[in-house]
């Protein structure tokens, strides 16, 4: 069987191995993924070449989870920052770059959204209340061994591919996320905000074929049409890029 007839190869960043504790991500990024017809293929962090890694894949998602070390975006520390994990910065930035100068197409969820932009040279806002107050909740604290994510409304740009794919401007959308984009670098530009307080909440790259941020979660409203084609556009574009390498 040739490679274009078979499904989509999708890489997933995966959580780094913390306290001796295994490599994890939640399972509805793989429910994510298979559903809009892709195969699953997690990429734990670790290996020092990108290329190993991409080169057999079809699309790369870079999963959410704990903040990116200030240092990457010559940022301040702040007492909310949590769960850093420098290998993972490191492994996710260099996917980042080789995605985006090989064309291959990316999406970027909440942390994943934040690591393209720095790794495209911008910056983010260590705590979003100190910024933006706090009229819309996009996250709710913590409590031990719980964690509850929050639902608010986002304001999608109506030329945008994002709009295009989702089918609407106006989304809810389920948040985790204390951090945001700050300075936008060159090349991309922001397509949704919340509208309550314009926090960034999407972007997408004006030159590459595909590459989008979120800042919030679809894999948790995957079931919802909106959210759901997200996922289906991303794994088309796949194969879209298959056929052009390929033509």
């Amino acid at each position: 069987m040739s490679r274009m007839s078979q499904k989509a190869l999708i890489g997933i960043t995966t959580y780094g191995r913390q306290d001796a504790l295994p490599f994890s991500l939640p399972s509805v990024y793989i429910d994510a993924v298979r559903t809009a017809g892709g195969i699953p293929i997690l990429l734990p962090p670790g290996e020092t070449d990108p290329a190993i890694l991409l080169e057999p894949l079809d699309g790369l998602i870079i999963s959410g989870g704990g903040d990116i070390n200030p240092v990457w975006y010559e940022g301040l520390d702040h007492p909310s920052i949590y769960s850093v994990d420098s290998d993972r910065d490191a492994f996710e930035l260099q996917l980042a770059k080789y995605a985006m100068q090989h064309h291959l197409p990316v999406l970027g969820i909440c942390r994943g959204l934040q690591i393209l932009i720095v790794a495209s040279g911008g910056t983010l806002i260590p705590h979003v209340p100190e910024v933006y107050g706090n009229s819309v909740l996009h996250r709710i604290d913590p409590e031990p061994g719980k964690r509850l994510p929050t639902e608010h409304l986002v304001k999608i740009n109506g030329e945008s591919r994002l709009a295009k794919f989702v089918q609407n401007t106006h989304i809810s959308v389920v948040s985790w996320h204390h951090q945001a984009v700050h300075k936008v670098p060159d090349g991309w530009r922001v397509v949704a905000h919340a509208p309550e307080d314009g926090v960034i909440e999407a972007v997408e790259h004006e030159h590459h074929p595909w590459a989008i941020g979120v800042q919030w979660h679809p894999e948790l409203s995957v079931n919802d049409p909106h959210h759901k084609r997200i996922f289906q556009a991303f794994v088309q574009a796949t194969y879209i890029e298959q056929n052009l390498l390929t033509a």
